[in-house]
């Protein structure tokens, strides 16, 4: 125990030594500066030009009854509502209590779970009243972020013909060609800070649902609001609908979308591109996400535009970022310094984009701990076995996948191993005898009894599960399996949210849900408030490493190696403040309203985390004021 300790304390000296490098106080105190020229969100007036019903019916600025009397003179919404004044907390007490009276009988019907209920209620309420929807969200974000994120949204997209009811966000289709340059001008936001945009194709591993895809891009946003604190009327989901491969969509007469098969190749690189181009010549400080699109092209598209767009795949690079931020947790946890991740031997079950996008980015973070040279990147890639639907890949692959290809093993690498080309994924679980198992194939299950009987052997005193596949009936094992079959030392993380497992005699063993929500907001506000015009791998790899740094050592002792939800918030302003420091660093940062790259660079570690913080929004009634168009 007290060599762990001290391992322990080593790691706890790195992470300490990380964050001086991604922060240092070489910076002159600007205190007084930075209050200057920082501003809380949401604590100006607002100037409206409508009042009465119309205010009423405006989700942005309905305080339904939490309207002073002052304001219900000013507005003219005297006589429309009740006469007694409440405040926003009497306000959410009212709803909660609604909320948990009605959340089973609003559904419709036996097939109407209680988690898609809570989803239609809370729908109900942010089309009534949007600021205290967020209010609500982000005073209960750990029961919530599950219902408005994966895993209910998958549910919700898979339905969501028939949960459609009023449009949120903009729908460009391939019929609109040639015409997206003048329909970006029909939102009505002078001032869009980010977007999330989806084809559809891949919906969380629940395959192409076409135009019901819109569903997860809002859902990504309602987080960006939460936890990063992005202005709500400055954020656009938006659906690009290139049809549909899916048949049962292609027949359905109550579907929304284009029912015509996809568009490939050219025709729909170009309708991309001319997506792209619109978007920026209106909001050219706008970053945009790219959510769940399809293999064949994520990894396409990103290399297409990351040079020259403020954008970036969370599926890919997100994804990536939070399991390398987890697979540091999992060396601490086993009693080893951060700097023994390019020991750590994984095997990878699934070669979509998000398994090539966390390996190549593990395979840089390896490569960065041995010398960043040619031999460390080779070292670096002898560490990864990777297993898609036809086996072990090697390099007698045929037609093998480019993106596959760095990590293809050699044949006589896997000879020495007793496997060869095509191996089963307990074959190599139980030849490798891995540290870490990591799947992100989208198959239910995929981690078996026998992968996981294959996996006690391993060489690892703390071997570790990560089954990140989303949403919870596309896990590859459940923590139970983990720490029935393995054993009570694993370590185990998810994508999706799942109990913790009682151990008995008062032991527990957790359930780290690995999700893309600790990264995404926050590279998405530190990247606009830093003005960088492009979303570098150093920032990423610094939101990376201070989610890693974030647990403390006495939480990743007990197997914790990702933070409660519930400090969304604090996490989101911490990556932010990672982000634009590195930003900074890398000489990309331009700075943001009114704040230039000269007073961003004089900013101190504590100061960023102030700027950070004073830029998000929170949800307050703003101060109501009425003037004519």
């Amino acid at each position: 125990m007290s060599n762990f300790s001290s391992q322990l304390r080593a790691s706890s000296a790195l992470i300490k030594r990380l964050r001086q490098n991604r922060f240092p106080s070489t910076y002159p105190a600007a205190a007084a500066a930075a209050r200057s020229f920082t501003t809380t969100e949401c604590n100006r007036p607002t100037i409206v030009h409508k009042r009465s019903l119309d205010i009423l019916h405006d989700p942005l600025f309905n305080k339904g009854t939490a309207f002073s009397m002052t304001e219900r003179d000013r507005l003219d919404l005297r006589g429309l509502l009740p006469p007694n004044v409440m405040t926003s907390e009497q306000q959410i007490q009212r709803f909660m209590a609604d909320l948990k009276r009605l959340e089973v009988h609003a559904r419709d019907g036996p097939a109407d779970p209680n988690a898609l209920a809570k989803w239609r209620i809370l729908n109900r309420l942010h089309d009534r009243n949007e600021t205290m929807y967020y209010k609500v969200l982000i005073d209960n974000i750990e029961e919530y972020a599950p219902i408005v994120y994966t895993p209910t949204v998958g549910l919700v997209c898979q339905n969501y013909s028939g949960l459609f009811r009023r449009p949120r966000g903009m729908y460009f289709s391939a019929e609109d060609r040639g015409e997206m340059m003048s329909m970006v001008y029909n939102w009505p936001a002078e001032q869009v800070d980010m977007i999330v945009v989806t084809d559809g194709s891949r919906i969380l591993g629940l395959g192409d649902l076409g135009v019901h895809g819109i569903g997860i891009a809002v859902g990504k946003l309602d987080l960006y609001v939460a936890a990063a604190g992005i202005n709500p009327q400055r954020v656009l989901p938006v659906m690009i609908d290139v049809g549909t491969n899916n048949e049962k969509l292609l027949k359905d007469p109550l579907y929304l979308g284009l029912q015509e098969h996809r568009l490939d190749g050219d025709e729909y690189v170009e309708v991309i591109d001319e997506f792209m181009e619109a978007v920026y010549t209106r909001w050219p400080n706008v970053i945009v996400q790219f959510e769940d699109f399809q293999s064949k092209w994520a990894l396409k598209l990103l290399q297409r535009y990351r040079n020259s767009y403020r954008m970036f795949n969370d599926d890919v690079q997100g994804t990536a970022g939070v399991a390398i931020a987890g697979l540091l947790g999992a060396v601490r946890a086993q009693g080893r310094p951060m700097i023994d991740f390019p020991k750590q031997k994984i095997v990878v079950a699934g070669a979509g984009s998000a398994g090539i996008g966390v390996l190549n980015t593990a395979r840089k973070t390896m490569a960065r701990m041995l010398g960043n040279n040619e031999s460390a990147f080779e070292s670096a890639r002898s560490q990864f076995w990777v297993v898609d639907a036809k086996g072990l890949i090697t390099e007698e692959r045929e037609n093998i996948d480019p993106d596959a290809q760095p990590f293809a093993r050699k044949v006589n690498e896997a000879n020495r191993q007793g496997l060869g080309e095509g191996a089963s994924l307990v074959e190599v679980v139980r030849q490798v005898k891995p540290d870490v198992l990591l799947g992100l194939s989208a198959v239910g299950g995929l981690f078996s009894k026998e992968v996981l009987e294959a996996l006690k052997e391993s060489t690892s005193t703390r071997p570790a599960i990560f089954a990140m596949s989303n949403p919870t009936n596309n896990a590859e094992c459940t923590p139970d399996e983990a720490f029935s079959i393995v054993g009570d030392n694993v370590i185990f993380a998810s994508g999706s949210p799942f109990r913790d497992v009682d151990l008995g005699n008062g032991r527990v063993g957790h359930c780290n849900q690995g999700n893309n929500m600790y990264l995404f907001p926050g590279i998405g506000l530190g990247t606009l408030l830093s003005g960088s015009r492009i979303v570098s791998d150093g920032m990423l790899q610094a939101a990376s490493e201070c989610l890693a740094a974030y647990m403390t050592e006495e939480e990743v002792l007990n197997g914790v190696i990702y933070p409660s939800t519930s400090r969304i918030r604090d996490i989101t302003k911490e990556v932010a403040a990672a982000v634009v420091k590195e930003a900074i660093i890398e000489d990309l940062a331009e700075g943001y309203r009114g704040v230039d790259s000269r007073e961003l660079q004089r900013l101190s570690q504590e100061e960023i985390v102030e700027y950070v913080k004073n830029n998000m929004w929170n949800p307050d009634y703003p101060t109501l004021v009425y003037k004519e168009d």
